[in-house]
């Protein structure tokens, strides 16, 4: 055959004809994506293969592109959400670092204040028994000794500090940069996918596999950078006084909310799945699963430790009795350190205000100090011997006493508790 037909179906542009029978090309070929005239349709070669009339296979593209339209479209919202959020995490983290440097500061400067005070104190009582110029001079090497051991740690997990701050906006520039290059990738092709759907069914079907490509953006996953939690930098190392400082807390069953079940030390406090009868108390309470430590403190520093190990939702800390309170009434009066277990993960916050401060495997056993003079109330992971925050400057006004919340039982079996940790040495 030699020549093309003087007439063609005005559906059927002059250039789409088979170059090799020159026919119209009225079938499409799914297997080979491509479209066929009826001589090519009868040759070995697609035989076998699955073949649509271009009409039928030109709809259900287009119903396909219109639905692939509609995931992208969704997709693209997404990441324009990320986007944001990644760019306000920068402020956020930056934030965070420079807050974990205040409070590392402050943890440094109290360690210090704290041995330096118990060497004096150690000194002074020497003293009356041993008259030896010596001994001064020995203590006061010995301080500075310690001094520049402390300033050592000091800076150099400020330096790691430093070090992870420019790691983790680095990571979310990366971020930034990935998600900008995938919303440029989802406007394009959602551009593109839009002109497709209002084309002819043979210009539709003359690039049927754009359908890949569109896909894999759709598969492309859309996930936040992987930030390093600011707490990581620290070198491990409690100071040895707080175990000097602990004492055993003991709880206060007028202030045990009716779900709570004190043990008869009154050590430990674990939730009932039903409320019980109980004397009623205005100092009791009732609005969470609380209670209180019978010891009040107005002067001084103390410090005590809680396993929660066994607990899944739990609290620890101090509360503040302003105007001669049983118990706190707003939430101002308590400063609070929570963890929450979900699966092989804790988050643990700090309130107030509610922080999230990170991300990590269970904790077993808390320690809290206090120092009321300087208005310090900070946590320790006791096991790592790591600081978890630190609270300070919080001119405290009232008597504190130390407060543990379990979460409301909500049906079921629980076995959730808390228990105080008795010092090491502890004398009745």
């Amino acid at each position: 055959m030699s020549g093309r037909p003087s007439a063609a179906p005005p559906s059927v542009p002059e250039d789409a004809y088979c170059e090799k029978h020159l026919a119209p090309p009225l079938l499409f070929c799914e297997d080979d994506q491509a479209t066929l005239c009826d001589k090519c349709y009868l040759t070995q070669e697609h035989r076998d293969h699955t073949v649509l009339g271009v009409q039928e296979a030109a709809e259900n593209y287009r119903k396909v592109f219109r639905e692939l339209l509609h995931t992208l479209r969704e997709k693209l919202e997404v990441a324009k959400i990320l986007l944001a959020e990644e760019q306000e995490r920068m402020v956020t983290v930056q934030g965070e670092e420079q807050n974990f440097k205040e409070v590392i500061k402050s943890e440094y400067k109290m360690m210090f204040r704290l041995v330096t005070e118990e060497n004096e104190m150690n000194f002074q009582n020497l003293q009356g028994y041993i008259l030896n110029p010596s001994l001064r001079e020995a203590n006061l090497t010995q301080m500075i000794i310690f001094a520049a051991e402390l300033e050592e740690r000091y800076q150099e997990t400020l330096q790691r500090l430093n070090c992870l701050g420019r790691e983790n906006m680095n990571k979310l520039h990366e971020s930034e940069f990935r998600l900008y290059e995938q919303i440029w990738s989802l406007h394009r092709i959602t551009a593109d996918l839009e002109k497709k759907c209002g084309e002819s069914p043979l210009a539709l079907l003359k690039d049927a596999r754009y359908l890949e490509c569109a896909g894999s953006l759709v598969l492309q996953r859309l996930e936040p950078a992987q930030v390093i939690e600011p707490h990581l930098c620290q070198i491990p190392g409690m100071s040895k006084v707080l175990e000097l400082l602990q004492r055993a807390i003991t709880l206060d069953p007028k202030t045990a909310h009716s779900c709570l079940v004190l043990s008869e030390d009154l050590r430990s406090v674990s939730l009932k799945n039903v409320q019980q009868d109980v004397p009623g108390n205005a100092g009791r309470f009732d609005l969470s699963a609380s209670v209180l430590g019978v010891e009040s403190f107005t002067s001084g520093r103390h410090y005590w430790e809680v396993d929660v190990g066994k607990a899944t939702k739990w609290q620890v800390g101090v509360y503040e009795d302003t105007a001669g309170r049983v118990m706190p009434k707003v939430s101002g009066d308590k400063i609070l350190l929570m963890g929450s277990m979900m699966g092989t993960e804790c988050t643990f916050w700090v309130f107030p205000p509610l922080k999230r401060i990170s991300l990590r495997e269970q904790m077993h056993r808390v320690g809290v100090f206090l120092d009321y003079k300087y208005g310090q109330i900070a946590f320790y992971d006791v096991t790592k011997k790591l600081l978890i925050y630190n609270f300070s400057h919080l001119g405290f006004q009232g008597a504190l006493k130390p407060i543990f919340s379990l979460c409301y039982p909500n049906g079921g079996t629980h076995s959730d508790s808390l228990s105080i940790c008795l010092p090491d040495v502890f004398f009745v």
